[in-house]
């Protein structure tokens, strides 16, 4: 019985996955329709899993609200605006101006400093790495933020032609080194998530059941 499930389950993947594969690379109306369909599923479907992740995790929050546990206050601040902003959101609409305001004085200067706090963390990390560790890499690691944080920091007392050449150096950074970097990443990101559907759709992962 748990084998006739395992194969039906796995038929059902791989049935859904062929259609939506090979609805990219066939002009067939019916297939294009069916693509459409499952990937509309496939969208509803992850609707309700984040549903039901933001129900437990005010589930996780109250619990820890009702014992008091250590941090609770924060807890309750975070149940308090995340139910405000839902109600706020479903009540004038996500394009109303008290909603947007929410995310334009609360949430973006939020990232704002956290981004800020990242970019001094991996300075301070930097200097305890070469202190640490006096190898090549170290000092490229942490040459390349200080052009960083120099091309980027205004510069005080008329420094314009510095700020000038540690802005294109910076530029030359980001353009070139980190841009190469990024698109690396993306390219294995994108393999392992070829290789990761083809062995769902092989049968040889089994994410929806044992």
């Amino acid at each position: 019985m748990k084998i006739g499930a395992w194969i039906l389950w796995t038929a059902v993947a791989m049935a859904f996955g062929v259609v939506v594969l090979a609805g990219y690379f066939v002009e067939w109306q019916t297939l294009l329709e069916l693509r459409l369909l499952f990937m509309r599923w496939a969208i509803l479907l992850s609707a309700t899993a984040l549903l039901l992740g933001i129900l437990n995790l005010l589930a996780a929050h109250l619990h820890k609200v009702n014992l008091q546990e250590s941090g609770w206050p924060y807890s309750a601040l975070l149940i308090i605006i995340l139910l405000g902003t839902l109600v706020l959101g479903l009540v004038f609409g996500p394009d109303n101006r008290v909603v947007l305001s929410l995310f334009e004085y609360i949430q973006l200067p939020v990232e704002a400093t956290l981004m800020a706090l990242l970019a001094v963390s991996l300075a301070a990390a930097g200097v305890r790495m070469v202190m640490r560790r006096r190898d090549v890499y170290s000092l490229i690691f942490i040459s390349t933020a200080l052009l960083v944080l120099l091309g980027t920091a205004p510069w005080p007392f008329g420094g314009a032609g510095l700020s000038a050449t540690f802005g294109w150096l910076r530029n030359w950074l980001a353009q070139v080194w980190a841009a190469g970097a990024a698109r690396g990443i993306v390219l294995g990101v994108a393999l392992g998530a070829v290789t990761t559907g083809l062995r769902v759709l092989l049968g040889a992962d089994r994410p929806y059941g044992d």
